[in-house]
């Protein structure tokens, strides 16, 4: 039978969410979901491509498309996603899913057509070797889990403890942006709009959840994390300046992980790190290795990859200058800048 590629609609969704639970290559950022999210968020528009055989989904491929003046114009799968591209069945449903895509980014006439791959997809198109993710298993026993952790780092979790702090599950997602925002303003970096946290919560439910760390009743720290499967990926942090006293931030993660293991998760997933900065050092810190991601481009406008990241030089006058502005400020023009950072 031939394949057929189709475009998503939303009435499609629960068929496309049960090909991604039913696949062994999926991650949480291929669900359905994500059209909803980038479409009401951000106003992007999404492009969620997939392939039948028979009336079976055999492959699918979440695109979005991401314009500015400043930061160009690029085909992704998936932005604000650390992972993405094409999960098939076989290798002519990816084959044609490619050339789907590759077609849409012609039509589209964007920059690039972004990939962001687990793993090498064997194309030969240019590739980014900055980013690596780092995914440990997680034991049965917090016994085990926290001897796993190196001593330096266990040291930090205890001394959380001793300082009093307390973790609980937040039903909502404001106090926990409070915390984004501010940590965000510090790194020189805008701030993405509080209706994505609130249309994340929305329609991931509680299978995206908030932690929040707190000492005396005061909020020191959070984090909203993605639940898929049997894995865990904290993805948005945040915290205040007593963060760092407290040792709150080794403490937090430790938190999740017990809470993650009480319910039976199998996997923690610790998200995407630049190699040389100081959250790659932290996760190694925390005992996981680093592992390459495979980031490929089809170059249609651009004759190179973009380097839109805060690792590139020409960005540090801006990120400097951020640093110092005031909250209020850095929230309201953040957003502004943040919805096509992705």
């Amino acid at each position: 039978m031939n394949i057929n590629i189709f475009v998503l609609k939303n009435l499609d969704s629960l068929k496309w969410d049960a090909y991604v639970d039913s696949s062994n290559q999926s991650t949480f950022f291929h669900r359905a979901g994500w059209k909803e999210v980038l479409e009401k968020a951000f106003g992007h528009k999404a492009h969620f491509l997939y392939a039948e055989r028979n009336g079976q989904i055999t492959g699918i491929l979440p695109l979005a498309q991401v314009k500015s003046l400043l930061f160009g114009n690029n085909l992704v799968s998936l932005p604000f996603c650390v992972y993405g591209g094409i999960v098939a069945d076989d290798e002519e449903t990816a084959d044609l899913l490619r050339k789907a895509a590759c077609e849409l980014a012609t039509e589209l006439g964007v920059d690039t057509l972004e990939l962001r791959n687990t793993e090498a997809s064997g194309q030969e198109w240019p590739v980014k070797s900055l980013y690596y993710t780092f995914r440990r298993d997680i034991s049965e026993d917090n016994d085990v889990n926290m001897s796993a952790i190196p001593r330096k780092r266990r040291a930090m979790i205890r001394g959380g403890i001793k300082a009093g702090l307390q973790s609980e599950v937040d039903d909502g997602w404001k106090r926990l942006y409070n915390a984004y925002a501010e940590s965000v303003r510090n790194l020189g970096t805008p701030v993405f709009p509080a209706k994505f946290f609130k249309v994340l919560r929305e329609v991931f439910k509680e299978d995206c959840r908030v932690l929040m760390i707190t000492h005396e009743e005061q909020d020191v720290a959070g984090v909203m994390s993605f639940y898929f499967k049997d894995q865990v990926l904290p993805y948005y942090a945040g915290s205040y300046d007593s963060a760092k006293t407290h040792k709150a931030h080794d403490f937090m993660y430790w938190e999740l992980m017990r809470h993650s293991c009480d319910e039976g998760i199998k996997l923690f997933d610790f998200g995407r790190s630049k190699e040389g900065t100081g959250p790659f050092s932290f996760k190694k810190g925390w005992g996981f290795e680093p592992k390459a991601l495979h980031y490929e481009y089809f170059l249609v406008k651009a004759d190179k990859i973009p380097e839109i990241n805060p690792s590139n030089p020409k960005y540090k006058i801006f990120i400097d200058v951020w640093k110092k502005l005031p909250l209020p400020i850095a929230n309201r023009l953040g957003p502004l800048l943040s919805r096509n950072l992705g």
